[in-house]
């Protein structure tokens, strides 16, 4: 299979899934034996790729799935995988049959909900749900061992409802202060304390708690930003168990190249003007690909150097400046490896001033992705040719 096999376009993105499995692999060994780790990939893996991440974490030992609404878990559910699949956000009540015949599970966290959604379900039809604690997120879910126990005395006693989990999520486990997390942690431990019958999933660890908190592994941990290689936070990177694999690259090719004389301009509202006879390139990408007018200036690996974008970036295209002519084709890596350079997740996330995780979720579906094994290309998904 070949890059030109599914489109014409110089813009693609690679997923390096053998980099998935090992940051899945590797977070397992700090597991006890009989704690699951569910793979999260909503948002279509982060923008990864759902089905193809999803396959390749199971692969490497995942023994659930987690996304963040039922559209997503339909998705996911063209995997095939025969593995828990639960929802971590708000469904619709009117949405409980679809779910319990996919086998799907809910989260669920007011009682009203349960009542509307138990007149959805048939005789014979058993909803797989997950109760959510807010213990201080401010999200989703109850607030009280009350509240809890309320809740699930009502799915115990409904012939229609299955208690599979109780669950939470801490707002600060990526920090280095850690007296909120532990705020909330003791909070859940007592919520869970107060149930008469525990469920069989107990979790709520996220990837930055799972790396670094071995108490909160209970039963059940949700791996997300950090089986795609990105640590949760900048600060928290020297506190890592095991050297994450960034799973995403992004990669364009030169269209264009033109030697332009002192004092010409470049791109929307000529911010940027020649300071000498310079060499200009343009690439087929832009902010209608999630490449976003605030990466102006950023730097970019051509033919194994570093470069800046020059002037604005446009809807579909942007420019650099050379430090010698290149040939049209020459690879361009705008987030990955090149030779011995490389320009990470987080150097981008720096220069759009905001965090790693935002930047491969706002890379566009039009920009092809790539799936590679072994250094091979396994699959290529456009939805713009299928």
């Amino acid at each position: 299979m070949t890059v030109e096999a599914k489109f014409y376009r110089d813009t693609w993105a690679e997923i390096n899934l053998d980099h998935i499995s090992y940051n899945v692999s590797e977070t397992l060994r700090l597991l006890p034996e009989n704690t699951k780790l569910f793979a999260v990939v909503k948002a279509n893996a982060y923008g990864h790729g759902d089905v193809q991440v999803a396959k390749a974490a199971v692969e490497a030992g995942a023994q659930g799935l987690a996304v963040a609404f039922l559209d997503e878990a339909l998705s996911v559910k063209r995997a095939g995988l025969s593995v828990p699949l639960l929802v971590l956000g708000a469904s619709s009540p009117q949405a409980a049959k679809m779910a319990a015949d996919r086998q799907i599970s809910l989260t669920v966290f007011q009682k009203d909900w349960l009542l509307e959604a138990e007149k959805h379900l048939e005789e014979g039809q058993l909803l797989r749900v997950h109760i959510k604690c807010d213990t201080g997120m401010g999200r989703l879910g109850v607030k009280t061992p009350e509240e809890l126990n309320e809740l699930a005395a009502f799915i115990h006693r409904s012939p229609k409802f299955f208690l599979e989990g109780v669950f939470t999520h801490f707002a600060t486990a990526d920090d280095l202060s850690t007296d909120y997390f532990e705020e909330q942690y003791g909070l859940f431990a007592s919520m869970v304390d107060s149930l008469e019958e525990k469920p069989p999933f107990t979790h709520c660890a996220n990837s930055a708690a799972t790396l670094r908190f071995g108490k909160t592994h209970l039963n059940a941990v949700r791996l997300g930003i950090s089986m795609y290689g990105l640590s949760p936070s900048e600060e928290i990177k020297q506190e890592l168990p095991f050297p994450l694999k960034q799973s995403f690259s992004l990669r364009t090719r030169i269209v264009h190249v033109k030697k332009l004389k002192k004092g010409e301009k470049i791109s929307y509202g000529a911010t940027y003007e020649t300071s000498e006879e310079e060499w200009i390139a343009t690439l087929p990408i832009g902010y209608a690909d999630g490449w976003l007018r605030k990466l102006q200036g950023q730097i970019v690996l051509a033919g194994g150097k570093r470069v800046p974008i020059v002037g604005r970036v446009c809807m579909d295209q942007c420019m650099i400046r050379l430090p010698e002519e290149m040939p049209v084709g020459t690879e361009v890596t705008l987030i990955g490896k090149q030779g011995e350079e490389e320009i990470t997740m987080d150097d981008i996330a720096r220069k759009m001033e905001t965090i790693n995780y935002e930047v491969p979720c706002i890379i566009t579906a039009r920009v092809p992705r790539i799936y590679k094994r072994n250094g091979e290309i396994v699959e290529i998904v456009n939805p713009l040719s299928e």
